[in-house]
C-alpha cells in the first residue's frame, strides 16, 4: 500500500475539507478573482473534455445537432412563462450598461450613466427563452419538426455559497432543445435523453445512479415533468447528476410558436430541455476517490497509464528510453493514452505520489533490474496492487486491466449505494436513519405541505419516484410515513448536495 499523504484530510474525519483539498491539490480547479466563480485547470478540463466528447458522440448518435445561442437574454423574455421567471429571478445576473468611461476624478473607470441600455439584458440562468423565441422563425408546418438541438455553454446563476464543480456562479454545460410535433414524442424525448445520461453516467463515469420523475416541488421551473439520474455520494448524500425535462407546450405558448399539422389546423408545438454540467466533475471525485486521492475510471481518464523509469545514470536511461519507446507506441496503437515521464526534475518517488493523487488509472515503472529481466512493475490505482510482469504482451494485459478497473470501480460504487439504500415506516424511524445518511425508501402522500414539513425539520427532500424497484413492495400502496393518508408507492428521500 502506498503511503497516505500527510497532508490530505482523511475522509472519515471531515469529508468536505477532504473533497476541497482534493479538487485544489489534484490540480482541477481553483477559486477566482470573482467570487463565486471557478478556474477549471488543464487537468481538470481534460477530464471534462472527455465527458463532452462522449456525451456530444451519443447525442449525435440520437440525431441532435449543436447550435449556439446568445449569452444575453432580454429581460421582457423571463416575463413571458411566468413559473419560469419565478424559479430564476432570484439568481439572475442583469447588464443595464453597454460603455464605461475615464473617471474625471481619477478614479479608473466608471459607467456611463448616458450609456444605460433601454432594456436589461440577463446573463443566460437557462437558455429556454431565447431559444423559443428563435424557434419561432424556424418553425411553419409539421415539416419542420422535430428539431433536436444541443447547445455547449456557459451559464450563469447567482450563488452566494459556492464549492468548486457543484455548485458555482458561472458553470459550463450542455443545455438540448427540442421542437416535436405531439405530446408523445415529446414525452418520448425527455425519457430518451435521461436514459442517455443514465448509460453515460454507468459506462464511463462508473456511476451508478437511480432514474424517476421529480416531485412538483422538485421540477424544474416552466415543465410538465422532469425526470432526474440520481447518484449516491461516499457521505451518504444525494447529487443529482442530471436532468430532462418535458415541457408541455408552455414555451410554444409564451413565444406563440405554432405549426400547421398534417389536418392543416395550427397547433402548438410540444418541447423538452434537457441538461448536465460540470457539477459531474463532483459526482465523479465524490463517489470513487480515496484518502490518497482521486480515482478515475479508465474511461474518462486523461491519461490512462503512466510510465516512470528509475535509474542511476545517463546510459541506463538511455537503454530503459529505447525499451519504453515501443511499449509506448504499441499502447497508443491500442487507443490508450499514455504518458511516459523521464524528465529529470522530479525524484520517483515525488511523482508516484503526484500520479496517485491525480487518480491514473496504470502505473508501469521501468529500473535497472527489469530492464535485464525484461519486466516492469504495474500498479493499479483502484486497489493500489502491484505485480511484476514481463514486458511481451504487456500492452494487452494494460488493456485488459484498464476494462477490469473499469468494471471493478462501478461494482465498488453500486454494492456501497445498495448497502445503504433502506427502508422507513414511521416518522420516527426516518428521522432516525436520515442521521445515518443514504436513500430512504419511505411513503408520502403526495402533497407538497408533507413534503416542505419533512425538507424544514430533516433537511431531506423527495429525490425521485424512482422507476425501478429496489426492495420488495416499494411501488404498492400504502400509508404516508408522515400522516397516514394514502400513498402510491414508496419515494426515495436523501439530503443532498
Amino acid at each position: 500500500m502506498a503511503v497516505e499523504l500527510k497532508d490530505l484530510t482523511k475522509r472519515s474525519e471531515n469529508y468536505s475539507q477532504w473533497y476541497n483539498e482534493l479538487v485544489v491539490k489534484a490540480d482541477l480547479a481553483e477559486q477566482s478573482a470573482v467570487r463565486g466563480c471557478m478556474v477549471i485547470k488543464p487537468y481538470g478540463y481534460a477530464i471534462w473534455e472527455k465527458m463532452q466528447h462522449e456525451l456530444d458522440r451519443m447525442f449525435k448518435e440520437t440525431g441532435h445537432v449543436n447550435a449556439y445561442f446568445p449569452l444575453l437574454i432580454p429581460k421582457s423574455f423571463l416575463s413571458r412563462e411566468a413559473e419560469h421567471v419565478e424559479g430564476f429571478a432570484k439568481e439572475c445576473a442583469v447588464v443595464t450598461h453597454y460603455r464605461l468611461k475615464n473617471d474625471p476624478n481619477g478614479g479608473g473607470v466608471v459607467v456611463d450613466p448616458a450609456a444605460k441600455l433601454e432594456e436589461e439584458l440577463i446573463i443566460r440562468p437557462t437558455s429556454e427563452t431565447i431559444i423559443w423565441n428563435t424557434y419561432k422563425n424556424w418553425i411553419n408546418s409539421y415539416r419542420d419538426l422535430p428539431i433536436l438541438c444541443n447547445q455547449w455553454a456557459n451559464v450563469f446563476r447567482w450563488e452566494m455559497r459556492t464549492r468548486l464543480f457543484l455548485r458555482t456562479a458561472e458553470f459550463l454545460w450542455q443545455e438540448g432543445h427540442t421542437a416535436h410535433a405531439t405530446r408523445e414524442e415529446a414525452e418520448e424525448e425527455a425519457v430518451r435523453m435521461l436514459n442517455v445520461y443514465a448509460d453515460f453516467a454507468e459506462k464511463y463515469m462508473a456511476l451508478p445512479v437511480i432514474k424517476g420523475v421529480k416531485s412538483a416541488n422538485e421540477r424544474f421551473a416552466g415543465a410538465l415533468n422532469t425526470y432526474t439520474i440520481e447518484a449516491m455520494m461516499q457521505d451518504g448524500k444525494a447529487l443529482q447528476s442530471g436532468t430532462s425535462h418535458f415541457l408541455g407546450q408552455n414555451f410554444a405558448k409564451a413565444f406563440d410558436v405554432q405549426f400547421v399539422n398534417k389536418e392543416n389546423k395550427l397547433e402548438y408545438v410540444w418541447a423538452t430541455s434537457w441538461g448536465v454540467s460540470t457539477r459531474l466533475m463532483g459526482a465523479l471525485i465524490m463517489t470513487h476517490s480515496d484518502d490518497n486521492g482521486l480515482v478515475l475510471p479508465p474511461h474518462l481518464a486523461p491519461i490512462q497509464v503512466v510510465i516512470v523509469p528509475i535509474y542511476k545514470n545517463a546510459e541506463m536511461l538511455a537503454k530503459i528510453d529505447e525499451k519504453v519507446a515501443g511499449i509506448v507506441q504499441r499502447l497508443r496503437a491500442m487507443g490508450i493514452s499514455v504518458k511516459y515521464d523521464n524528465a529529470d526534475n522530479k525524484r520517483p518517488g515525488f511523482k508516484f505520489a503526484d500520479y496517485e493523487l491525480k487518480g491514473v488509472p496504470v502505473r508501469l515503472v521501468m529500473g535497472g533490474r527489469d530492464l535485464e529481466n525484461n519486466t516492469m512493475e504495474v500498479m493499479r490505482r483502484d486497489t493500489l496492487e502491484k505485480e511484476t510482469r514481463s514486458c511481451e504482451g504487456i500492452e494487452q494485459y494494460v488493456k485488459d486491466l484498464l476494462e477490469e478497473m473499469q468494471a471493478n470501480i462501478y461494482k465498488k460504487a453500486l454494492d456501497y449505494r445498495n448497502r445503504r439504500i433502506t427502508t422507513a415506516d414511521t416518522y420516527d424511524e426516518f428521522k432516525q436513519k436520515i442521521e445515518e445518511g443514504g436513500f430512504i425508501l419511505a411513503h408520502w402522500d403526495g402533497t407538497t405541505e408533507t413534503e416542505e414539513k419533512i425538507k424544514e425539520e430533516t433537511k431531506a427532500t423527495i429525490r425521485c419516484i424512482p422507476f425501478d424497484s429496489f426492495v420488495p413492495g416499494d411501488k404498492e400502496p400504502g400509508k404516508c410515513m408522515v400522516t397516514g393518508k394514502p400513498s402510491q408507492c414508496r419515494v426515495i428521500f436523501a439530503r443532498s448536495y
